[in-house]
Formats: structure tokens, C-alpha cells, sequence
């Protein structure tokens, strides 16, 4: 679905006074902000998105690497191009919860996530991190993933801070194929 972007300010009756900032409707979005495709229990079978990607074909689920616990998954709602995920395949919501080889391999493949995007992008640099919880800003805290998130010199410029729009330069399924073959073995 494409965005409709406005170059008019937006009437807005009955809302206080109007502001001179453009919209760029992008009402895709509202399927995440309602919450589709959040588990509502604790496993695939009750719509866990992290549990039925590696059901997936790699080009369908968006999947770049599995390992024997974890695999890298991009980001469907991404904050910059290649944000991509690491996941445990075991459906648990703590960081706590994972023994020592999944915690091993999820570190490893954060490593090679980092490899993977300089090699293929030139990331300068990278936000990681994890949110535990709903009240952390967890989009789907029933199921650990950790974010990989990768930064250019110069990446926040007029569009998010002024125009207060995220510019994406490639669709996920080339960005999928792109990280996977830059993927370190």
C-alpha cells in the first residue's frame, strides 16, 4: 500500500489550533498499533508471529539465517532499513528464561548480524537491545527478540526531524536477500 502524503495542513475542527506540519498517511500501521499479529498466549497456536515464521519459506517469513536456536528475522515495521531481529525458535518472553547455548547462539548471531549489515550496507554504527515487557515498549513481549538496528553518519536528517517521516530505500524482500548473502558463515 502506498503512503498519500499531503502538501495542505490538514483541517482540524474541534481539536484546538491547526499546525503547519504534512501528514503522510500511512494506515498500514494501524494493523500493528491494534495489535495484529500479537500472540494472545504462550505459543504459535495462539498467534505468536515469532512462532510461525520458521514454518516459512526464508523469502516468505523474512527470515535471513537460522542457527540451531535462534534465527534473524527483519523487522516488518522497521526503524531504519535492514532492523532486523534475533529470535529464539523456543517461545519465551524473559531474557532470563533462555539456557546458556541459546543465550550463546543469540549473541554469536547479534555478532554476525552487525557483520552482515556493514558488509552489505556500511552501517557506521548500531542501536541493540531488547525490550522486556509490554511496559518496556515491547511490541510483542510474549516472545523474546532482540534488535539489531543499524546507523549512518547523518541517518536522522530533515525527513524525521522535520518532515516527521521515515524514508525507507528498500523493499524487505530485498533487503532479506541482500543480508542473507552477506550472512558470515
Amino acid at each position: 500500500m502506498l503512503a498519500r502524503m499531503t502538501s495542505e495542513p490538514e483541517q482540524q475542527i474541534g481539536v484546538g489550533t491547526q499546525d503547519a506540519f504534512q501528514r503522510l498517511w500511512t494506515p498500514h500501521r494501524m494493523a500493528y498499533i491494534q495489535g495484529e499479529n500479537k500472540p494472545s498466549g504462550p505459543g504459535a497456536d495462539d498467534g505468536c508471529p515469532f512462532c510461525s515464521i520458521p514454518e516459512k519459506s526464508d523469502e516468505d517469513g523474512l527470515v535471513i539465517a537460522r542457527g540451531e536456536h535462534v534465527y534473524a528475522v527483519l523487522n516488518l515495521y522497521p526503524y531504519n532499513g535492514g532492523h532486523l531481529m534475533v529470535v529464539p525458535f523456543r517461545h519465551v518472553a524473559d531474557y532470563t528464561e533462555l539456557d546458556e547455548a541459546e543465550t550463546a547462539e543469540l549473541a554469536e548471531f547479534t555478532k554476525r548480524a552487525m557483520r552482515a549489515l556493514r558488509t552489505a550496507s556500511g552501517a557506521h554504527g548500531f542501536n541493540i537491545g531488547m525490550n522486556q515487557g509490554g511496559v518496556a515498549g515491547a511490541g510483542i513481549a510474549a516472545h523474546l527478540h532482540q534488535h539489531v538496528v543499524p546507523r549512518w553518519g547523518g541517518d536522522t536528517n530533515f525527513m524525521p526531524v522535520v518532515g516527521h517521516t521515515k524514508v525507507l530505500p528498500q523493499l524487505l524482500a530485498d533487503t532479506r536477500a541482500m543480508l542473507a548473502a552477506a550472512w558470515p558463515a
